[in-house]
């Protein structure tokens, strides 16, 4: 199966420029491709594995990657998908970002023996002369067209800031400079960046008189109807600072059953045939599917031992017969000395994190989601003491899912 075959039946081709011309250039040569992925958060999230797991196809049917940082760019802001403008960072702030981006993109790609490249488009944008930029590129732009593009038509309605219409261009230039340094023939993104890559493979047509090629990714949703990566407590960031291993793995756990083999195909690196006979199972089994879309893409995303730590916390809470692992699970350490002198339901729960607030809290309890060492608490005035402890821990449920325990010293 070609390169170009492999992104299409696993799901991750929704536009395209030139299907054809890209598939035999694909199967011809080596091919050079990027994709960008502006620092404006410390850790990317669930949104950006489908851009960085095609980029892993790509590159394994053995094609050069360029994983570019948006150091420049985000200097900026991208008002594409957006209905205001963005926040701007310090550069020291986007410094910051752009190392911690660093380490989890390679969790997907590898950069040894010219396999790929990690660059920052701050090296070629932060220094350019605004009079020979504007000279060289900004007459090869079209207001007119511009402005046809959704987003900034969108844009339009709310306010769009000159400083913001310059990204389009900037882009297309960071497109231009890995042309010509590197040869690049093939720019990827999410939908959202349609208008941004088609300007850009324009500009590389009008200067260097070459084709390049636009690729864009769909928006994933879920069989459910929420939107992919969005846990209860928020974005699902691949930070395990920001979202522990286990609660990534839960995630993924309890996904639809209508998702699985999507999920199988854009999240893993299973051959097609063994994900088909996964999909293929029914009722209860399909939670063993479930499983192995869970460990695969936590291994990928925080590697193999913290993925076979959320496994088994995950399979000792859910098991009446072996509770005894809760290593994978977020914990905090409690005194047993305060614990002795008693801790009230409300205060333990708001604590752990699983309720957010007291009234959040009571809610939790009095309506029946609340659970301390497995066991159903409804009443508000329960307090936890020294019997509350289980082979040195209290293990706290909110609702089906969500798991927490308190280490005793």
């Amino acid at each position: 199966m070609s390169s170009f075959d492999i992104l299409k039946e696993r799901g991750f081709i929704s536009q395209c420029s030139n299907e054809e011309g890209l598939k035999n250039l694909l199967d011809k040569e080596r091919v050079t491709f990027y994709i960008g992925f502006d620092p404006t958060a410390s850790s990317l999230h669930v949104g950006n594995m489908v851009q960085l797991f095609a980029m892993a196809h790509l590159q394994r049917a053995g094609h050069k990657a360029i994983a570019l940082l948006g150091g420049g760019t985000c200097r900026i802001g991208d008002p594409s998908g957006k209905t205001e403008m963005r926040k701007m960072l310090s550069i020291e702030i986007i410094n910051a970002n752009g190392e911690k981006l660093k380490k989890q993109i390679s969790h997907f790609l590898d950069f040894s023996d010219d396999k790929g490249l990690l660059l920052d488009n701050a090296s070629w944008l932060a220094n350019l002369n605004y009079i020979d930029f504007l000279r060289e590129i900004g007459r090869h732009f079209s207001v007119n067209r511009m402005l046809s593009f959704e987003t900034y038509k969108m844009r339009l309605e709310t306010g769009l800031s000159f400083i913001e219409f310059n990204y389009q261009i900037l882009q297309s230039y960071d497109y231009l400079n890995l042309f010509r340094e590197y040869g690049c023939r093939l720019q990827m993104g999410g939908d959202d960046q349609w208008g941004n890559i088609i300007a850009g493979i324009d500009l590389i047509r009008r200067i260097e008189g070459v084709e390049a090629f636009a690729l864009t990714t769909p928006l994933i949703t879920r069989a459910d109807g929420q939107k992919m990566g969005k846990s209860e407590k928020g974005a699902l960031y691949l930070d395990p600072k920001l979202v522990s291993p286990y609660e990534f793995y839960q995630y993924w756990i309890n996904i639809p059953d209508a998702d699985v083999e999507k999920f199988l195909k854009l999240f893993t690196f299973l051959s097609l045939s063994e994900i088909k006979k996964l999909a293929g199972l029914k009722d209860r089994e399909i939670n063993t599917a479930k499983e192995v879309l869970a460990f695969e893409l936590t291994s990928t995303v925080h590697g193999k031992e913290e993925a076979e730590s959320a496994r088994s916390a995950s399979r000792s809470v859910f098991s009446k017969k072996d509770s005894s692992n809760l290593s994978g699970i977020p914990y905090l350490e409690l005194s047993r000395k305060e614990l002795e002198a008693g801790i009230n339901i409300v205060d333990i729960f708001l604590r752990s994190g699983l309720s957010e607030s007291k009234s959040e809290a009571r809610r939790l309890i009095t309506q029946g989601g609340a659970y301390v060492n497995g066991v159903n608490t409804k009443e508000i005035d329960y307090i936890l003491n020294g019997k509350s402890i289980e082979k040195g821990a209290i293990l706290l449920r909110a609702g089906k899912k969500r798991y927490f325990h308190f280490i005793v010293d």
